[in-house]
């Protein structure tokens, strides 16, 4: 079957969904440069039109897009992203969202758009034979809001790591989430309190690669949506609480091939039961992490996550179950065989930091490079010159330093394309040297007085 007429199938499926559902606007969404999601509204009559690419918007109001004489860029729905919103479900009333590609007004793909980066991305594998999936694990924190309904510092609740009610009072929240969640097409696996006092996590199934980020992006925004009903806050902010864990996005990754449709990454032959194309896959991590940190670590409150004591990897190295390192290897084997990255934060725009991860992997496996050797002990408990003896890096200690890294290497540039690097390094530099010239509180507390 051809894909135009599976496009088809597909559009009239969703036609009689608005019908039945009474859908009366399709949110057309899409996000910018940082991952923070924007839509365009249009009506359920104008369906037609939003699938054959004629909906516009101004590019150059939208961070790191387009300057303001070639604003005008347009919307291209995946109709595979198609949903109804459970919270705007009333009586005879509903709305419905698309995630959308951007493209240029000649049609071409619009080169700052992170959704075309990580499909260029998925491109350059099926080229290579692969096909990408990832399995992303994003937690977050629900805080309680004011009277005004900004967020406090106080959170919602003051359980531990899998602590049921009576002291989780998030599980009524996260089943509002799971519920909404499951109504938009979400597989999920698991749902627990984290370690961290108001800290959560819900696990849904993996996907490709595209499909993935299109499932992070859509969970953030119904994670903080209901949130917001309960008169909670929730946040992706990787260390909003000094002295507790931080909350990470781990990603986990897998390479099928193509041709011989099985998961490239196992080999029951192998002592670990790991390929040599697992092998190369780990060992383009582990070379280029220190590159594509800015991107899966995007804030300087990033870096306040990635140190000892909170269980967040620091140090550059890989096991096939040792959680201290950056690299992991989960026990399950054959199709589900996959390799975890645990750098990365929530706050990562999904779209870029699964395609420079992706591309990292591939470039490992394309140059045929060897990891140094696994390291089974305890990381964290390792003094300096241990790890120096044992070859094993730190990661970037600041934004700054990620940002020297990032324009160092050659994987986020390639990767990200010229447009979206300049504009990314730019965004990001200014961002650093607010902070940098920024009196905090914490110097005011220790020198106002005393000096």
């Amino acid at each position: 079957m051809s894909t135009v007429s599976v496009n088809q199938n597909v559009l009239e499926q969703i036609k009689n969904t608005i019908q039945e559902k009474n859908v009366e606007l399709l949110h057309m969404q899409f996000v910018d440069i940082e991952g923070t999601l924007k839509h365009v509204t249009i009506t359920a009559e104008q369906l037609d039109q939003a699938v054959s690419g004629q909906v516009m918007f101004d590019g150059s109001s939208i961070t790191g897009f387009s300057p303001i004489n070639k604003s005008d860029l347009y919307l291209k729905p995946d109709l595979n992203t198609f949903a109804v919103l459970p919270w705007s479900v009333e009586e005879g009333y509903s709305e419905a969202r698309f995630l959308c590609s951007v493209t240029n007004p000649d049609g071409t793909d619009f080169e700052g758009d992170p959704r075309n980066v990580l499909k260029k991305t998925v491109e350059k594998a099926a080229e290579a034979g692969y096909s990408i999936n990832v399995g992303p694990e994003l937690e977050f924190f629900l805080f309680e809001t004011d009277e005004t309904g900004r967020p406090t510092q106080q959170t919602q609740d003051f359980a531990g790591y899998f602590e049921p009610s009576p002291h989780d009072y998030g599980e009524k929240v996260r089943l509002a989430i799971y519920r909404a969640l499951k109504a938009m097409g979400f597989t999920i696996e698991a749902s627990h309190h984290e370690v961290a006092e108001g800290q959560h996590e819900i696990n849904f199934k993996y996907s490709d690669a595209l499909g993935a980020a299109d499932l992070s992006t859509t969970y953030k925004w119904v994670v903080k949506t209901v949130a917001k009903q309960f008169g909670l806050h929730a946040s992706f902010m990787p260390k909003p609480i000094a002295g507790a864990n931080g909350s990470g996005m781990h990603v986990n990754v897998s390479l099928f091939n193509n041709e011989e449709q099985k998961n490239s990454f196992f080999d029951e032959k192998d002592e670990r039961q790991l390929s040599e194309t697992a092998y190369q896959f780990i060992a383009g991590l582990l070379e280029n992490v220190s590159n594509f940190a800015a991107v899966t670590n995007p804030l300087v409150n990033s870096y306040k996550r990635l140190v000892p004591g909170y269980e967040a990897p620091c140090y550059i190295a890989w096991s096939a179950s040792n959680r201290s390192a950056l690299v992991r290897i989960p026990a399950t084997r054959g199709a589900g065989t996959r390799v975890e990255i645990r750098c990365p934060d929530p706050s990562a725009n999904p779209y870029l930091a699964f395609a420079v991860v992706a591309s990292a992997g591939l470039d490992g496996v394309t140059r045929s490079l060897t990891p140094p050797a696994e390291v089974v002990d305890d990381i964290f408990s390792m003094d300096e010159a241990e790890r120096k003896s044992r070859g094993i890096d730190n990661l970037p200690p600041s934004l700054e330093a990620a940002l020297n890294e990032f324009e160092a290497g050659h994987i986020a540039r390639e990767t990200l394309g010229e447009h979206v690097y300049s504009e990314y390094l730019g965004l990001k530099r200014k961002e650093w040297d607010s902070f940098r010239t920024t009196v905090h509180g914490w110097e005011l507390e220790q020198y106002q007085t005393k000096f």
